[in-house]
């Protein structure tokens, strides 16, 4: 599930007063489809996790309207959820996202990577450039897959289908990432016996 969301991709960090911009179109997009993707994400919740968790009534009750479809295809279900998104836009979603890492348990580190690899996920759908980035990060990486996925994504973003590209992508970043990890700490017990034996 996508996501996994990163806070900081609501909301951008508060202007100077002499450098008062509005936000960029594709921030305005990226902010927009975060929040979807956080609506579907509540959507998924168990009624007893839902009340756990910071929501307005109306919000609460929507989701709770859109948890009675069963059948994912359902018009009325597409309706429903384009209501959860326009109330998602009112609120603010970084409490929201606070319990929902309670709720997964995670560490403030395993936080921090997930938000790093969504940022870079976000990052690489605006700028094809970044492919070159993530090949001297994880020489590993299926360039030609990825490219695929980003295009599968972007089509997916115009077109509001569901973001199956857009989460296959971080699970590829998720699986490079932990991969470097466990050679880097592999590496790092060869080191130690190393220097054990010449101890």
């Amino acid at each position: 599930m996508a996501s996994h969301a990163d806070s900081s991709r609501f909301n951008s960090p508060p202007p100077d007063e002499d450098d008062l911009e509005p936000p960029s179109k594709s921030s305005r997009k990226r902010a927009s489809h975060a929040l979807q993707d956080l609506g579907v994400e509540l959507v998924s919740l168990s009624p007893e996790r839902l009340r756990k968790l910071p929501l307005s009534e109306p919000l609460y009750l929507a989701i709770r309207e859109a948890q009675r479809f069963t059948n994912r295809r359902d018009e009325a279900l597409r309706r429903q959820m384009q209501y959860v998104g326009k109330l998602m836009r009112t609120v603010d979603p970084e409490p929201i996202q606070a319990q929902l890492d309670v709720f997964r348990g995670l560490s403030s580190v395993e936080v921090a990577r997930q938000h790093r690899l969504e940022k870079l996920r976000n990052d690489l759908l605006d700028d094809e450039k970044v492919v070159e980035y993530i090949v001297d990060t994880w020489p590993t990486v299926d360039v030609q897959y990825l490219r695929t996925l980003r295009r599968n994504a972007l089509k997916e973003r115009e077109h509001s289908k569901p973001p199956k590209a857009f989460r296959e992508i971080f699970k590829v970043l998720r699986d490079l990432d932990a991969g470097a990890q466990a050679a880097a700490a592999a590496g790092g017990d060869e080191q130690d016996d190393a220097d054990g034996e010449q101890s």
